[in-house]
């Protein structure tokens, strides 16, 4: 037969693909799992996959009880795996609105069994665990993390807590004189730390217990009230990247737009005569469409009803609506409510009936009483007689555009859920229409607020234009502004309506046919019309529910050709199921008031025309069978108006029909009549009107002259020729009912096939919307086709081809006529529904033949509506619900009814086959929507083996191997169809890709699971093909990412996993001590066991068992190599989906259980290797540069050889906390430069690091801590430096931030997310290449490129998904700073733990030194970082169990670990928290103990206590010295009660170490107070530092604290000098410890850089001896120190711009670097000389550095304590005038002493202490400028020169004998002043006290001497500059020459030389002076000529002038300079003398 050959042709085309697998399946199935694992070496490289163990052998050989308790699940799938549930139709009316059973045709048969059949689902009981189906997002998330417990953190203390009040009181804290000695506050100190309360103490402190319970016990408090789950903490996977997510679709459901419920209140004329009714509608004016049908109302009194008792029959309830529910599907701006009024016929044109509602007003009543009454009496006539005869009255609309927009959305808070919510289920539940309607989105319908609204004007009908046609053109004028029908006179009525957003469920409403829709409370409310909606487009959504309703439209009636009396004319319609009159059928619905059903209707009449225009509705009910006698008749009648005697009431004047069915089809559309004048003759009905039949009379020559229109609303009837051609063939091929007709021609048998065919091609051709109407119909049609081939005359005929193109085809024409509506996978939800809900295999109906008792399954299987129990036949022996075998059937006739069955096709072998064999064009067609025939397979497969109860089958014999081959052939060609085309249409790869993993993901539930791997094995290897020679390999590389994560995404990964066979040795059950001893002996001697390291690798072995995790790992593996391109995307992918799956494993209630988690931890082990070994392009959240690995590098010996310890980035740093200890000793990691990175590649973004370390945590929180144990002991030293490195990472990563981060970091968020969502769609999408992505991102991302961005993504990346909206609520906030707190504590612990399990491993190891040393330092990071306080409880446990079990850890080898541990206690010692501080106190008493156990005295601990106190107080802002007191107390408490060292000294040297501690607390309290006083401040610490001058440690932290504060203040030359100093204290040190040629001989050798240096020199042997314990034992006080202090004094040089100053550092730094041969560092120094000498050379002439400005300050008052009387040289910033430093110095003041008491002295005069007011403080202040001998000057030659170790300063006071400043010149003195200080400035602070002050005075002779020659040196410095500046040249001259008024060089020479002096005394100076003038003459002279040859043309007057008044200037001063005097003295030995120093000057000391 056909099918043979194709099959043969199929394996031709697939041979190599379906043969390879046949062969490897039968392989695996031969072979025991064991020989195949054999065979694969460990070595596998990554790239290739590995073959998997054959999973069903590997089950079988394993018996499930093989396992333990709760390990028994992960063996092998639940038996209930997979059910089948049969969910009832939700069907919303309360009865089923389908045809009573009479004689149906096959059709309707079909399409009712359809709309009534129960859905099928095939279920998997667990998916719904799976991630794809319930996915962790950030809601599930916060709904997991309620209940968390608030962490305490010292941060977030200290924030909340001011300062406690008794701390005002306290005396000490106004002190402020800096000169009390640093420990002076004594007694008073000790006094007071007696008196203070002790915070509690640790119980069980002071026992002594084996380390074996003390850690046993640590353990055991550890693991109290743990989190269970780590990634709950977490923010949840990125929602980008969740290819696996996918929903169940939701049931198809009966379409609806936009609901809108309009109640009708009231209706209200001015005269009320007659009854009115009411007609409303929906009209689109732009589609020129009527959107709805018609809503009938009637709100007439029961008096004007009473009016037509004649003709009523009582009125159905469901005729009495007055509210409507309108659905509008396409909102527009153009939907117009029109309501149109009609009242009984009466005689007279509309016009005339109108007259009276136009004219009478209600208030006239009285007036018109008589007229009333007479138009009431013709209303009642009228009624009786013509009561049933309607005519059109008046009319109005409603721009509904313009309710929903004032009354605007609902004043409810926008933000609420339920708000939101149920808008969005309407949008889902009304599916695609809403989101195609583009541009009309601006009007929605759903969410407006209530309106009420009164209607008062309506316009009355006009005979003429009633048509719909003249309605729109009304309609689009009453939208424009001057519209023509406001000119008309309105007939004045109020109408009351309210329209709202339809409820979701309403109550009382009926269906468009009349049905009951739930909830439907009491059948005698009046009820709700739900009105049907006539879409202004087409919809696409599938019918579910029987509806067959028919609307005929008459148009117009022309009957002006007509004799007789014809006027008023009215149309009856008849529906007519034969031709007999009786046999009208009750199918029109009645209107308002009226029977529900009726008979006959009549159209309004129109009063006097002959050719009347209808706006006329009818609505019928098509019976459920049509036949083609069935006919719609149409009868004219003349209505006479007024009673004459012998006319009838109604007169026929002509017929007309239409039969419904025309060759089977309904017939709808326009219709033009004629009307023939005669009754029809018999039989009429069957023919047409058109056909002329004999012997009858037409109105006008039978022509057409009645236009009617019809419209059909049927589920039944598809009015789709095409469609309505393939199902009357289908049902005549069911029925075998032949010959048959087919429009003209008659089937027989023989021709019915080839028909069959054409039809199948012609289904692509059907229109759209009724083929998604029908498509359930056409769908299921189609299976039948494929699966029961018809048999024709006994001939089987197969369609299998035919069918499966055609079914591909309509998919594809469904897709494209939703295409709006594709899910984010591109799945159309209606197709998906169809397979999900409706699909069944054809002929298995769940039914029983024969009667045979229903089966009950219980309704939880079922899934079913609450309370209905499910009566379920099935086919089949056993129940449906797998899971209970229990339920036996009675034995009927099942066994031929299976073989039925059997016998016949199965889909999903048929769908396989002809998908493989099918041709190149529909294979495209299927290409575009894989998923559906997947997942049609999948459901057919699925049912297949619930039906014919396979389930027990072995897998492998579920389906046969021909089967198995076609989906290997089709799994490869699909495959091979992603990979090429992938850079084509990257869109369609990435779907088709998506639909093949859940393809194969189905598979495992369904076949045999080996084989599923073995094809996805075969799919991998086709991409690693591909990849080699892909342009572009991350796209390719993304797309098996995404395959491989939707793999894992399957409920059972974990069982797919082999969790439990033994690929690892039985691990010991409890990690007992003695256990651990035993096994770590590995670790030193015996070789790694292999087993365990394959665990914790991607070996071999581990990718054999572990397929699916291997393949996921492996891919992580290999996108975190360093080489791998396109990275940043694909660390984010890989990393994203590892975690999405640990947070899957975190939420599923199946491994809760601790044992089952570390099982299924386990086949995450390698994630530990692959984070160790990716450790240093890991982000670097420590902050310090370049010191990714810190431990590794210190347990990195040089002998290893290993590969794999490359990208140790730093060797020498070996840690960063508190500053950084170096790696111990050795002198030759000077060198710090990093080496060249072995990996270098592309470093990870924060966020990715964050999430990979994350993993690495829920590892080793959930794996079994003995295998950790193993494995840990199996490492090698630098691997297991690496993993330290690691845990230290993941303490830094999740380091908590504290509320504060939280506020900043809101109003960051979200331009971040959006910009990375843009980003990775670009990437994603191709538009950039990945190269430049991945280039640009390192740019950005790397660690030291753009600081900024750098910084700011640190603070922010982990907050990103947090949310997208910018600002949070503050609960929001709270929230999440509690998460963030728990994250980081159970991080924390994590660590911990794992830190715990290494010591315990390496207890016996030979390098155990290192490695606990490097332990410790995590430990100490961990105890450094913001920790809350249930870490720090047992933090510090851990640190008191590893000091006392290796106490030589701290007081043996490297000082720096006990420094920093000191450090750490002390500040949690200081800690707000008082738990916090009560263990660490313990800590630190301890520590003590521990200490002076060893050598009975505990110097170093004191040292180091000492020391870090200092620099704490020194450094930390918000440092609180009450808890640290209180800590004291308590630690002195430990002391005294601990009964073990009564004997002993230690209890009083603890003694004396506290009470010091407390005296130097007391000295920073001071510090605190006058933290606002930057010099009182930089003094104290100057003065703590001078008291340690005794211990350099001391000395140099505190010179390093004042480096800091300096810096912090700008004051660089200040913070250069503190470095100085510190370098030359240490260079001392140095030089005693040692004599090297290249290191500096001590303080001397930094003479040149400054003169203060040599104080540091006051360390002599007498004082130290270097070898003592605990001295100089800083990491400072080495060489590598040294450089580091010296480096960073340049620094601070070259910030403050003293260039010159970082050439002398270089030169003591050179030669040690040039010792040590590093030539990296020496370029580096070079090059910064080179910078620093060219700075120089351009700053020459110092005007572009100004080093600082002097003052004097003077400080009088004894409010200033032991600042009164005390005068300093105060150095400020450059350019710092005298109002400045005075306001400063004000303000400063005032704020501390008050106002009004501080007062500046305004001169420079010495101040008499005898006139100042006790009561105030004074304050004096003077500018100063540096003074130099002439003999200094020769050595300060340049600007810096003069600017640097100044320590004499001058100042100028004029004044004049009687007491003014200034006065005539003969009266004119003036005072300098001469300063000298302690030190030279710049000095390591900015303050200095003057020593010494020397006073002179000049005579007013003197004084002019002085001035000309300060006049002289201006003018040859303007004439000599160069290059010349003519501005200053001529401003220098006018000011001498020119014609000054006062005191001008002409002036002075008249008041000193006009007269020859009477003193011979001053004969000297009266000659000095003359030289002086005689000199400016002489200079002024040059300075014209030189101005002379600057000037241009334009100023050559100017010159004229200068050259005028300097000739008269001279003239001037001829006769005064030639004088000679009487006679010179004779020389004598004064005269030698600089004339400053003479000795008649009064000196005066200070």
């Amino acid at each position: 037969m056909a099918a043979a050959e194709r099959r043969a042709f199929a394996h031709k085309i697939n041979r190599t693909v379906a043969a390879e697998v046949r062969k490897q399946v039968s392989r695996e199935r031969s072979g025991s799992p064991h020989s195949s694992r054999r065979s694969s070496s460990l070595g596998v490289p990554l790239t290739e996959v590995v073959e998997p163990l054959d999973f069903e052998d590997v089950l079988l050989s394993r018996p499930p009880d093989a396992e333990p308790g709760p390990l028994r699940e992960l063996v092998e799938f639940p038996a209930d795996d997979l059910e089948l549930l049969l969910r009832p139709r939700e069907c919303r009316t309360t009865e089923p609105g389908i045809p009573e059973e009479g004689k149906l045709d096959a059709q309707v048969r079909a399409a009712v069994e359809m709309y009534t059949e129960d859905w099928i689902i095939a279920h998997r009981r667990y998916q719904h665990l799976s991630a794809a189906y319930s996915p962790i997002t950030t809601e599930t998330q916060r709904e997991r993390q309620r209940g968390l417990s608030r962490q305490v953190f010292e941060q977030d203390a200290s924030g909340d807590e001011k300062a406690s009040p008794e701390d005002a009181d306290d005396p000490r804290h106004c002190s402020g004189s800096p000169d009390d000695t640093p420990r002076s506050s004594g007694a008073s100190g000790i006094f007071d730390l007696r008196n203070l309360a002790a915070d509690s103490l640790l119980p069980s402190l002071l026992e002594r217990a084996a380390p074996e319970d003390v850690d046993r016990r640590n353990e055991a408090l550890r693991r109290q009230n743990r989190p269970r789950a780590l990634l709950a903490l977490y923010p949840a996977p990125d929602e980008d990247e969740a290819v696996e997510r996918c929903s169940h679709p939701e049931p198809p459901q009966e379409h609806f737009g936009q609901r809108i419920l309009v109640k009708c209140l009231s209706l209200k004329f001015e005269i009320e005569i007659e009854p009115i009714f009411g007609i409303l509608a929906l009209y689109d004016v732009r589609e020129k469409k009527k959107i709805s049908e018609n809503f009938y109302f009637d709100l007439n009194s029961d008096s004007m009803k009473g009016l037509l008792r004649a003709h009523g029959t009582h009125p159905a309830i469901s005729t009495l609506a007055r509210s409507a529910i309108f659905s509008v599907t396409y909102p527009s701006p153009d939907i117009f409510l029109v309501i149109k009024l009609e009242k009984v016929l009466q005689q007279g044109d509309i016009s005339e009936c109108c007259e009276p509602y136009m004219v009478m007003k209600e208030v006239d009543t009285a007036k018109n009483k008589e007229k009333l009454e007479k138009l009431r009496l013709a209303a009642e006539q009228f009624c009786t007689r013509l009561g049933r005869y309607r005519m059109p009255f008046a009319w109005t609309a409603v721009h509904l555009a313009n309710i929903v927009s004032s009354a605007g959305p609902p004043d409810r808070d926008p933000d609420s859920d339920g708000e939101r919510r149920s808008t969005w289920t309407d949008r889902r539940r009304r599916g695609p229409q809403d989101r195609t309607s583009s541009g009309d989105d601006a009007c929605s319908f759903s969410g407006f607020r209530p309106a009420t609204l009164t209607v008062t004007n309506f316009f009355k009908q006009e005979a003429e234009r009633l048509s719909d046609e003249d309605l729109f053109k009304f309609l689009a004028d009453m939208r424009r502004p001057s519209s023509l029908l406001r000119r008309l006179r309105p007939v004045t009525a109020q109408l009351k309506i309210d329209i709202s957003p339809a409820p979701e469920n309403p109550h009382f409403c009926l269906s468009p046919e009349l049905l009951h829709v739930k909830p439907y409370p009491d059948p005698r409310g009046r009820p709700t019309k739900e009105i049907l909606e006539f879409p202004a487009r087409e919809v696409y959504a599938p019918h579910t529910s029987y509806r067959n309703l028919l609307f005929v439209y008459p148009h117009s009636l022309n009957f002006s050709s007509r004799q007789g009396s014809v006027r008023n004319l009215a149309v009856r319609v008849q529906y007519m199921a034969g031709e007999d009159p009786s046999q009208a059928l009750p199918v029109i619905f009645g209107k308002s008031s009226c029977s529900e059903f009726t008979r006959e209707a009549f159209t309004p009449v129109v009063y006097h025309n002959k050719s009347p225009e209808f706006y006329e509705e009818f609505k019928l009910r098509l019976p459920a069978c049509v036949t083609d006698n069935h006919h719609l008749l149409f009868t004219f009648y003349h209505i006479s108006c007024q009673p004459r005697p012998g006319t009838a009431l109604e007169t026929p004047v002509g017929f007309t029909w239409i039969p419904l069915l025309q060759h089977g089809r309904l017939r709808t559309g326009p219709f033009c009549l004629p009307v023939s004048v005669d009754q029809p003759p018999p039989s009429y009905s069957v023919l047409t009107p058109d056909v002329a039949l004999p012997g009858m009379r037409w109105v006008d020559g039978h022509k057409g002259v009645f236009s009617v229109e019809l419209t059909a609303v049927s589920s039944v009837h598809p009015q789709d020729p095409h469609l309505d051609k393939f199902f009357t063939l289908v049902h005549v091929l069911e029925e075998g009912a032949f010959p048959f007709r087919l429009k003209d021609a008659v089937l027989s048998e023989g021709t019915v096939e080839q028909e069959l065919r054409a039809s199948l091609a012609a289904l692509r051709l059907a229109s759209p919307e009724p083929l998604v109407a029908f498509s359930h119909h056409v769908l299921d049609k189609l299976v039948r086709l494929v699966v029961r081939p018809p048999i024709i005359g006994g001939q089987i005929v197969n369609l299998g081809r035919g069918a499966f193109e055609a079914m591909a085809h309509v998919v594809s024409l469904v897709h494209r006529s939703l295409e709006a509506a594709q899910d984010a996978r591109g799945h159309c939800p209606l197709l998906a529904a169809y397979v999900h809900y409706a699909f069944r295999l054809p002929g298995t109906e769940p039914s029983l033949p024969g009667g045979a008792p229903p089966v009950t399954v219980p309704s939880t299987t079922l899934a079913r509506g609450p309370g209905r129990p499910a009566s379920l036949y099935l086919a089949r022996s056993k129940s449906i619900s797998s899971s209970n075998p229990d339920l036996a059937v009675a034995p009927g006739s099942v066994d031929d009814e299976v073989s039925r069955i059997l016998a016949s096709k199965l889909l999903h072998e048929e769908l396989a086959l002809q998908w493989v064999v099918s041709g190149s064009t529909v294979r495209e067609a299927i290409l575009q929507h894989a998923w559906f025939f997947f997942q049609l397979m999948v459901k057919s497969m699925t049912l297949h083996l619930l039906l014919g109860q396979r389930l027990d089958t072995p897998r492998k014999l579920r389906f046969p191997g021909r089967f198995l081959d076609d989906i290997a052939a089709l799994v490869g060609s699909v495959g091979l169809e992603v990979i090429t085309r992938v850079h084509k249409d990257a869109e369609l790869a990435e779907r088709l890709n998506a639909s093949l993993a859940f393809f194969l993901s189905d598979l495992l539930s369904l076949t045999d699971r080996g084989f599923v791997f073995s094809l996805v094995r075969a799919h991998y290897k086709q991409v690693a093909t591909r990849l080699l020679s892909a342009p572009n390999p991350v796209a390719l590389l993304t797309l098996r990412m995404d395959f491989t994560r939707i793999l894992c995404s399957h409920e059972h990964y974990v069982t797919l996993n082999l969790p439990c066979c033994p690929l690892s040795p039985p691990a010991s059950p409890s990690p007992s001590i003695s256990s651990t001893t035993s096994q770590s002996s590995t670790f030193s001697s015996q070789a790694p066991d292999p087993k365990v390291t394959s665990m914790f690798e991607l070996s071999g072995p581990f990718r054999q068992q572990h397929f699916l995790a291997g393949l996921l790992l492996t891919e992580l593996a290999l996108a975190l190599e360093p080489e791998a391109e396109g990275v940043s995307l694909l660390h984010k992918k890989a990393i994203s989906a590892v975690h999405s799956l640990l947070c899957g494993h975190d939420a599923d209630p199946r491994y809760t259980d601790a044992t089952v988690k570390a099982r299924v931890a386990e086949l995450y082990l390698p994630l530990l290797s692959l984070a160790r070994d990716t450790l240093p392009r890991l982000h670097d959240f420590a902050e310090g540069p370049g010191q990714r690995s810190r431990l590794a590098s210190m347990l990195d010996s040089d002998t290893e050889g290993e590969g794999d310890i490359g990208g140790t980035i730093n060797p020498s740093v070996a840690m960063a906390i508190a500053g950084g200890p170096l790696a111990p000793g050795s002198r030759a990691s000077i060198s710090q430069g990093p080496a060249t990175a072995s990996r270098s590649g592309c470093p990870l973004s924060a966020e990715s690091s964050r999430t990979l370390l994350v993993c690495v945590l829920w590892v080793l929180k959930n794996a079994e801590p003995a295998l950790l144990q193993r494995w840990a002991a199996d490492l090698a030293l630098p691997q297991l430096g690496r993993l330290l490195d690691l845990l230290y990472l993941c303490l830094a990563a999740f380091e908590y931030k504290g509320k504060k981060a939280f506020e900043r970091i809101n109003s960051l968020t979200f331009k971040k997310s959006l910009d990375m969502k843009a980003r990775l769609e670009e990437a994603i999408l191709g538009t950039i290449g990945a190269r430049q992505e991945m280039v640009r991102r390192s740019r950005e991302r790397s660690p030291f490129g753009n600081q900024e961005n750098v910084r700011w993504r640190k603070s922010i990346t982990h907050w990103k998904q947090t949310s997208d909206r910018v600002d949070k609520t503050k609960d929001e906030i709270e929230h999440e700073a509690l998460v963030d707190g728990n994250l980081a504590t159970e991080a924390s612990l994590v660590v911990l733990d794992t830190l715990e399990i290494i010591v315990q491993t390496v207890m016996l190891s030979e390098a155990r030194e290192s490695i606990l040393g490097a332990v410790l330092k995590v430990v100490l990071y961990s105890l450094g970082s913001a920790q809350s306080a249930l870490f720090l409880q047992h933090g510090l446990a851990t640190q008191r169990a590893l000091v006392s079990k290796f106490p030589e850890l701290l007081f043996e080898e490297d000082t720096e670990l006990c420094a920093d541990l000191c450090l750490r206690l002390l500040r949690h010692c200081g800690s707000r928290v008082s738990a916090i501080r009560t263990h660490a106190s313990a800590s630190l008493y301890l520590l003590m103990r521990q200490n002076f156990e060893i050598g009975n005295n505990f110097a170093r601990v004191k040292m180091q206590v000492t020391m870090s106190l200092s620099s704490l107080v020194g450094t930390t802002q918000n440092f609180s010295e009450e808890h640290l007191r209180r800590s004291l107390k308590t630690i002195l408490t430990y002391a005294e009660e601990d009964v073990g060292l009564r004997d002993s000294t230690f209890a009083e040297q603890v003694q004396d170490l506290m009470f010091n501690l407390h005296m130097i607390l007391t000295d920073t309290v001071k510090m605190k107070e006058h933290q606002e006083d930057p010099e009182m401040l930089i003094d104290l610490m100057y003065r703590i530092a001078r008291g340690y001058q005794g211990s350099p440690d001391l000395r140099l932290t505190w010179l390093q604290n004042m480096a800091g504060k300096h810096a912090e203040l700008g004051n660089h030359a200040e913070a250069a000098q503190c470095m100085v100093h510190a370098a030359a204290l240490v260079a001392e040190y140095l030089a005693l410890l040692e004599d090297s040629r290249h290191l500096p001989v001590g303080c001397v050798s930094f003479q040149n850089i400054s003169s203060n240096v040599l104080e540091e020199s006051a360390i002599s042997d007498d004082i130290l001896s270097p070898d003592e314990e605990g001295f100089c034992s800083g990491k400072h006080f080495t060489e590598l120190g040294l450089v580091g202090l010296l480096e960073q004094a340049a620094t601070y040089f070259t910030m403050g711009g003293l260039y010159e100053a970082v050439n002398e550092v270089y030169k003591t730094l050179i030669p040690i670097l040039e010792a040590h041969r590093d030539y990296k560092k020496l370029a580096a120094v070079h090059g910064k000389l080179q910078e620093a000498f060219t700075k120089i050379m351009h700053q020459s002439s110092g005007w572009e550095r100004v080093f600082g400005t002097y003052f004097r300050v003077g400080f009088y008052g004894s409010r200033f304590g032991d600042l009164d009387e005390q005068e300093f040289v105060y150095k400020e910033p450059s350019i710092t005038k005298l109002a400045e430093i005075s306001h400063r110095l004000e303000e400063f003041y005032t704020e501390r002493f008050g106002e009004d008491v501080v007062e500046i002295v305004k001169d420079s005069n010495p101040v008499d202490k005898a006139k100042l007011d006790p009561q105030k403080a004074y304050i004096q202040i003077t500018y100063v400028e540096p003074h130099f001998d002439t003999y200094e000057l020769k050595d300060r030659v340049t600007y810096f020169d003069r600017n640097y170790g100044l320590r004499t300063f001058l100042f100028c006071t004029p004044f004049t004998p009687d007491g003014r400043a200034h006065g005539e010149l003969p009266e004119q003195h003036k005072r300098k002043t001469l300063l000298s200080t302690d030190h030279a400035f710049p000095y390591i602070k900015t303050r200095i006290r003057v020593c010494h002050r020397e006073e002179t005075v000049l005579t007013p002779v003197e004084v002019a001497i002085e001035d000309m020659q300060k006049k002289t040196r201006e003018l040859a410095f303007a004439t000599e500059q160069d290059p010349p500046d003519a501005k200053m040249l001529q401003m220098v001259l006018q000011g001498s020459v020119g014609p000054t008024v006062n005191q001008g060089p002409l002036e002075v020479a008249q008041v000193f030389l006009t007269e020859i002096p009477e003193d011979p005394k001053l004969f000297r100076h009266h000659n000095k002076l003359r030289l002086c003038f005689k000199d400016f003459c002489k200079k002024c002279e040059d300075a014209l000529r030189k101005n002379k040859a600057l000037i241009g043309p334009d100023q050559k007057e100017y010159h004229r002038e200068l050259e005028r008044n300097y000739t008269r200037l001279r003239e001037a001063l001829q006769p005064l300079l030639t004088q000679r005097l009487p006679q010179l003295l004779a020389p004598t030995t004064a005269s030698l003398r600089n004339s400053l120093h003479r000795a008649s000057f009064r000196k005066a000391d200070v």
